[in-house]
């Protein structure tokens, strides 16, 4: 069952998306070669306590950390750990938060030093995408609306797209109704109806669209091996349209990236 939230839950979502957003901002500046993602790890925490809220990861389902930290062919759910990063890895680092009573999610993907040529269209693509799913995210449209725009943009490149692992409503819990596939045709699953919330997040893959689980029961990885691309925002349905309570605004300062990307999705100008 989709759970309506009022304009005033959602702007109590934005507070908690924002909170990510900042942490996501922080780490941006510390992501570098030499760094371990258990470092990472160890600073989130510390940055969302200090900012009054508590992580959002850490001991839901037993996840014993803040941040899940994938590193290259690990699309989603890389357990922090000492191996530093290295000059082409990238890095998909996905972070909650619980503030007010709601959880905030969203992941973005970092390159560190100089990454492959193809890799960074895999990432560049893989963010547009994001924009093209949340633009079907409006009342009257339907799940497989989103996952079919997402699918078709990211397909049309050759790219796999993740079947197994999906977007998701949020809220007072981490996952909510609806399931949002990346995948999907025009037309099906649950319709959209004001007020609800949505993590969407793109898992796309260089190689093939499949993937397994390694043996520490959380990583997934690609099955060829290839490199994966993960993105994802919060967005709520207001007005008909959507609304993005998540930004990457601080991390395009960290990294000194100019982007208009999110100005569509939002009906008042982000107060930083």
């Amino acid at each position: 069952m989709i759970i309506v939230k009022t304009k005033e839950e959602i702007e109590l979502m934005r507070q908690s998306a924002l909170i990510v957003s900042k942490t996501l901002g922080m780490l941006a500046k510390e992501i570098k070669e030499g760094v371990t993602t258990n470092h990472l790890d160890t600073i989130a925490e510390e940055f969302i306590r200090d900012h009054g809220a508590l992580p959002g990861f850490k001991g839901l389902y037993d996840c014993p950390s803040t941040l899940l930290c994938s590193v290259n062919e690990a699309v989603v759910h890389g357990l922090p750990t000492d191996a530093p990063l290295k000059d082409g890895d990238i890095v998909s680092v996905d972070c909650g938060a619980l503030m007010n009573g709601f959880y905030g999610d969203h992941a973005y993907t970092f390159e560190i030093g100089n990454v492959a040529e193809d890799t960074k269209k895999l990432i560049k693509t893989t963010k547009e995408s994001l924009y093209v799913g949340i633009e079907q995210l409006r009342v009257g449209n339907r799940v497989g609306d989103v996952g079919f725009a997402i699918q078709q943009y990211c397909e049309a490149e050759g790219y796999g797209v993740v079947r197994e692992l999906v977007g998701h409503g949020l809220g007072r819990k981490m996952h909510e109704d609806p399931e949002m596939p990346n995948y999907g045709r025009r037309g099906r699953g649950k319709k959209f109806v004001e007020g609800m919330v949505v993590a969407i997040e793109p898992m796309i893959n260089m190689g093939t669209h499949k993937v397994k689980q390694l043996k520490d029961g959380w990583t997934i990885v690609t099955l060829d091996g290839k490199p994966s691309v993960h993105f994802e925002h919060d967005i709520a349905i207001v007005d008909g349209k959507p609304e993005i309570l998540s930004t990457f605004t601080y991390v395009h300062e960290a990294l000194g990236i100019t982007s208009d990307e999110e100005d569509r999705f939002r009906q008042n100008a982000l107060s930083i």
